[in-house]
């Protein structure tokens, strides 16, 4: 009985021997591409079901539908083609129905009214609308990229990448940022065609703004880079490059949806805010602070009220509009924040 055993037990570790049992050993990944798509989705579908999103979404599908429509609801007249237009989208002068200083209340012909030097307000009105989406969406996507980039090296490398890119933060924070654009606005913007000025404006006001976006960006990336399956990527062999771009910032990137929402109407207001002070968009520009600028002188006297109001409602319903779609992308990617 001793001796059978004895030649089993021998048998087994030989042929353990020749025919090793290897352990497959199963390496925690990234969520699939379908499962990506059902968070998208539902996100989707918590925005719609939230009616401050709803109505944000209204708010600027309307807007979208006024700049898409600009050349027939407000038709450029032949004189003011020959100012020619910037980016080919928007014409660089506002129509004008005469040279007077003085404003013309609201008739038949002119809607809206008359600003001061004979602008047709519904016609900057219609046409500052490609003026806001242009300076909203092109500044927003400049700081964002900047953000990207610096967020993105000093939350993944650390160490010194991290604190070179980080105090360099804190010293274009440590400037009040609506003087320091100011300063870059005066320096910079103070000649050149229309669209040359524009596109100063815009990168200056991107170089304001970069910051928050490589903060949020940052803090994300702390935490992503030392869950599983960033490690086991690590393991594997993977490039740096190619881990951050297929692990780390698809999983960083919810939170800075709401900022972006946010951050495009806040550029609308500081775009507004140049205009009015005289050091934004050139005179006679379509942009809605433009025709603020035009009403200062007469902002006392309340027969002249049509020459504030309609672009001072315009900008903030268009500002709300954005603000109610991102606290609603707030609400969906973040149930802490119900």
């Amino acid at each position: 009985m001793c001796f059978a055993f004895g030649l089993l037990l021998s048998a087994f570790c030989e042929t353990r021997r020749f025919f090793p049992v290897t352990t497959t050993v199963s390496l925690p990944q990234s969520a699939p591409s379908s499962v990506k798509k059902d968070r998208s989705r539902s996100v989707v579908a918590k925005v719609l079901r939230n009616p401050l999103g709803v109505i944000g979404l209204v708010i600027l599908t309307f807007f979208v539908l006024v700049a898409l429509f600009a050349p027939i609801l407000a038709p450029v007249p032949a004189d003011i083609q020959n100012y020619g237009s910037s980016y080919g989208i928007i014409p660089n002068r506002m129509a004008q129905a005469s040279f007077s200083p003085v404003p013309v209340e609201p008739n038949a012909q002119y809607h809206f009214g008359i600003a001061a030097n004979g602008y047709d307000i519904f016609f900057g009105l219609v046409w500052g609308t490609r003026s806001a989406f242009l300076v909203g969406i092109v500044v927003t996507l400049l700081s964002l990229i900047a953000g990207l980039v610096v967020g993105t090296l000093a939350g993944y490398f650390g160490g010194w990448v991290d604190n070179i890119l980080m105090r360099f933060t804190d010293i274009v924070y440590a400037f009040p940022s609506l003087v320091l654009l100011i300063v870059l606005v005066t320096v910079f913007a103070r000649n050149g065609d229309v669209a040359t000025r524009l596109t100063i404006i815009m990168v200056a006001t991107a170089l304001t703004g970069w910051g928050q976006y490589a903060r949020v960006l940052r803090s994300e990336i702390l935490k992503v880079k030392n869950l599983e399956y960033v490690d086991a990527a690590r393991a594997l062999g993977t490039a740096n490059g190619r881990i951050i771009l297929r692990h780390v910032l698809p999983n960083s990137l919810t939170s800075l949806l709401v900022l972006v929402s946010l951050d495009i109407g806040t550029t609308v207001v500081t775009f507004a805010a140049l205009s009015f002070l005289g050091i934004g968009a050139p005179s006679g520009f379509p942009d809605w602070g433009q025709l603020i600028n035009l009403s200062k002188d007469w902002l006392t006297q309340p027969q002249y009220w049509f020459t504030w109001f309609y672009p001072g409602v315009t900008i903030i319903v268009f500002v709300l509009g954005w603000n109610m779609l991102g606290d609603a992308l707030r609400d969906a990617t973040d149930p802490r924040s119900r």
